[in-house]
């Protein structure tokens, strides 16, 4: 049986946490936008969904380096958060969260949006017609057709979350048991003479709790498909 020391376990409880808020907080921006892309026309879609998808083809360092112009203490944003509400993500989970969140979102988001383009439209459509509102039309219909996708798209971000290091670490740094995740952990491990046990400690979680994701995920793409009937 593993033993993992107390920096271990609380760099592994605190990869676990920073993952489950960031896939959270941002599933209803993610359900959000999945719909817009999936049944909108507009002016700019296209940019949008590059917008979106632009975080896949950044290297992560860019990622957390504008994070850190915009939202570190002395940032645009960051500042007036700091001064006025409180607020700060630089240097603390919270950051590490909001970089991982946004590395997982386009993932959270493609995911969303085939899951309502393989929806049965026609079911839509049927409730308008009997009167319903938009809104009762997206709850009641949309959501419960697209619900395995929604969750496996949160499933896939959380993944993602949990891996993501260059945008976290150059955000908010590697603080032990404050921003120092499974990633930042395994990096400081390697600087240190005899460290291989603790990185392939951690190896072993982080792949295991990958792996448990992603086989997650893709049941519940292949259950949103046969809903569809594709």
């Amino acid at each position: 049986m593993l033993q993992f020391t107390p920096a271990e376990l609380t760099a592994i409880l605190l990869s676990l946490k920073v993952a489950a808020v960031a896939s959270l907080a941002s599933l209803p921006f993610g359900v959000a936008m999945g719909w817009l892309l999936a049944r909108k026309r507009f002016l700019g879609k296209s940019l949008l969904d590059a917008l979106v998808h632009l975080p896949l083809v950044l290297p992560p360092v860019v990622v957390g380096y504008v994070l850190l112009v915009a939202l570190g203490n002395k940032g645009v944003i960051g500042a007036f958060l700091a001064e006025r509400l409180g607020v700060g993500f630089a240097f603390s989970w919270t950051g590490a969260a909001l970089a991982s969140a946004v590395m997982g979102f386009p993932l959270m988001v493609r995911t969303i949006r085939v899951s309502m383009e393989a929806a049965d439209r026609r079911l839509e459509q049927a409730a308008a017609t009997l009167g319903a509102s938009p809104l009762r039309v997206f709850l009641s219909i949309t959501l419960p057709l697209a619900w395995p996708g929604i969750v496996a798209g949160a499933v896939l971000a959380f993944a993602k979350a949990l891996g993501e290091f260059g945008a976290t670490i150059t955000f908010v740094s590697s603080i032990p048991g404050e921003t120092q995740t499974i990633s930042s952990a395994i990096y400081g491990l390697m600087q240190v003479p005899g460290g291989e046990s603790g990185i392939w400690r951690l190896a072993l979680v982080a792949v295991a709790i990958s792996l448990l994701a992603l086989m997650v995920s893709e049941w519940l793409v292949r259950r949103a498909h046969r809903a569809g009937g594709h």
